[in-house]
């Protein structure tokens, strides 16, 4: 293994009242465990690999309460998921293991946006899900132990 990509997550935008058990349970179960744990796994190999990286789709740790208010649960548990960030790129920075976070600073037309964001209006407004992969070719293409920890 040379690259792993964690970019499973699950979502909900509702208010803390709104936000029932079973879901956040499920947010947190993929968004924050799950970068966690396939990180976890992926370590051991990526250890042997020249030049190794994580890349976490997870965004800049902002203790804004702007980012809280109308969606707390999802966005502790994408939180999470940049926590992972930067906590195992300082941890693993000396076995060159590069960890890293990629987020759009607009919105990209991908399932979430169609079903859950404003449908065909906001997704015939957002970004193609090409400008995602082509940033993470280039995180991919330089040198793990000199790019680490960024957002």
């Amino acid at each position: 293994i040379d690259i792993c990509v964690n970019n499973a997550s699950a979502i909900q935008l509702t208010g803390t009242l709104e936000t029932d058990m079973k879901r956040y349970d499920l947010m947190h179960q993929i968004n924050t465990r799950g970068t966690f744990l396939v990180s976890k796994m992926c370590i051991p190999h990526l250890k042997s690999a020249k030049n190794p990286h994580i890349l976490n789709l997870a965004p800049p740790l902002d203790m804004k309460a702007k980012w809280f208010k109308n969606h707390v649960a999802y966005t502790m548990a994408k939180f999470g998921m940049s926590m992972c960030t930067l906590g195992m790129s300082a941890e693993f920075a000396k076995d060159g293991i590069a960890v890293n976070s990629l987020w759009p600073i607009s919105t990209i037309d991908t399932a979430a946006v169609r079903n859950l964001l404003g449908g065909a209006t906001v997704a015939a407004m957002s970004r193609s899900p090409d400008i995602m992969a082509d940033a993470a070719h280039a995180i991919f293409m330089r040198p793990s132990r000199e790019a680490t920890g960024n957002f």
